[in-house]
């Protein structure tokens, strides 16, 4: 009788949520307190650039200089992420983050904020991130049992999304006060979500360590290399964001082309996010399962034209709707490749293999940032936006045409 009342309070724990696991929760609540953070700090950041200089092209700055160093750390990042504690590396990068705010909180109140001390602190938050987004990725797995995995993903980014809207609205209206405001807020924030990550408990023990060596500095690379389905899912996802991206260039249309100020600026960028938290709800309820390359490649084409949808638009509500159409159909592609990489990943090389994986993650991002305002530069935004939307609609016949596997794709593990 005693084991029978034991498996029927257990049962529900193991297949129910994966907030019903403790230690998942508290990475679910650390990742919202930390993406939030970032987010009001890169609002604030990017809207005191703009006011300091008027330039796109220190606008795109601001996102090279952030991947440079995630580029140049990527393999040292996964092997860092594979032989030590990933709550100690991510808790760390939080903390990193916490004085970069504290650095800008300190220079806009004594009016010493610059060009030069943003861009320098750009790379300080690339160092931050270079090792953050690999152990976040590898992070999960641990919490959760692996037929959990894929809502707990599907959980995680809609975290990530509900913060990317609260964080930059929420920046935005803070704003209104001053950028000191914005980074006071933004090192309570990065203070919670350390204190959230260093309370997890493993679910399950990672495996054993691998010694260093040069081939398993590598080994992330030529895991990816050799898995044509897993490197076309991520190349789609680098090259369709990388060319479609408006996120460095949304100052620009706020102040120029919508004619709004910081809180518009804060509502444009919470609106991709909005649309993935509704689509990342409903995967977690109802996950893909069944067709996943046609998923795949009609997400990427739907935010391709959304995009063109956007660059079109003089009207505030239009650009709203069109940024969040981007957001929920790039959700639908980051669950699917994310799936992909952590279930065919052995433990022991999460770390690497999500250091290549986030290196395409920094490039469609940070380094599209930096395309964007080079276009824009010599295009203006209207002109950069609408090359970026129609080089997604190419990339993705292009790669139909050279990844056959992953367009005809019908589910997540049949590798």
């Amino acid at each position: 009788m005693p084991s029978r009342s034991a498996s029927a309070v257990a049962a529900p724990r193991d297949l129910s949520s994966p907030l019903s696991h403790p230690s998942f929760k508290r990475f679910w609540l650390g990742r919202i307190a930390g993406t939030m953070g970032a987010q009001m700090l890169m609002v604030a950041l990017g809207w005191q650039m703009y006011e300091l200089t008027g330039s796109a092209w220190d606008l795109g700055l601001v996102g090279l200089y952030q991947f440079a160093p995630a580029l140049a750390l990527a393999l040292l990042a996964g092997h860092v992420n594979d032989r030590h504690d990933r709550r100690r590396v991510l808790s760390a990068c939080l903390a990193l983050q916490f004085v970069v705010a504290l650095v800008l909180l300190a220079a806009t109140h004594g009016a010493l904020a610059s060009r030069t001390l943003i861009l320098t602190l750009s790379l300080v938050l690339g160092v931050a991130r270079a090792f953050q987004m690999p152990a976040q990725q590898a992070l999960a797995p641990l919490l959760v049992p692996p037929h959990l995995l894929p809502r707990a993903l599907a959980l995680s980014s809609a975290a990530m999304q509900a913060a990317i809207i609260a964080g930059p609205a929420i920046g935005g209206f803070v704003y209104a006060a001053g950028a000191a405001a914005v980074y006071a807020l933004c090192t309570l924030m990065f203070v919670v979500a350390a204190a959230f990550i260093a309370t997890i408990v493993y679910e399950r023990q990672p495996q054993p360590r691998e010694p260093v060596t040069l081939k398993t500095l590598f080994a992330g690379v030529s895991f990816v290399r050799h898995r044509p389905v897993v490197l076309g899912a991520i190349s789609l996802d680098l090259f369709a964001v990388l060319l479609g991206g408006a996120t460095a260039l949304l100052p620009m249309f706020a102040k120029d082309v919508l004619h709004v100020g910081p809180w518009g600026l804060g509502l444009l960028r919470g609106a991709p996010a909005a649309g993935a938290l509704l689509v990342s709800v409903w995967l977690a309820r109802r996950p893909i399962d069944r067709r996943v390359g046609h998923w795949l490649f009609g997400a990427v084409a739907l935010y391709g034209v959304a995009t063109l949808v956007f660059a079109a638009s003089s009207v505030f509500l239009v650009s709203l709707l069109a940024l969040a159409v981007t957001g929920g159909a790039d959700m639908v592609s980051i669950v699917i490749r994310q799936s992909l990489v952590q279930l065919e990943t052995p433990d022991a090389m999460r770390g690497r293999v999500s250091a290549v994986n986030s290196i395409f993650i920094g490039a469609s991002n940070q380094l599209g940032e930096f395309e964007s305002g080079a276009t824009a530069a010599l295009l203006g935004p209207v002109g950069s936006v609408v090359m970026g939307g129609l080089g997604t609609l190419l990339v993705v016949a292009l790669w139909m045409r050279w990844f056959p596997d992953l367009a005809q794709r019908d589910r997540l593990t049949n590798l």
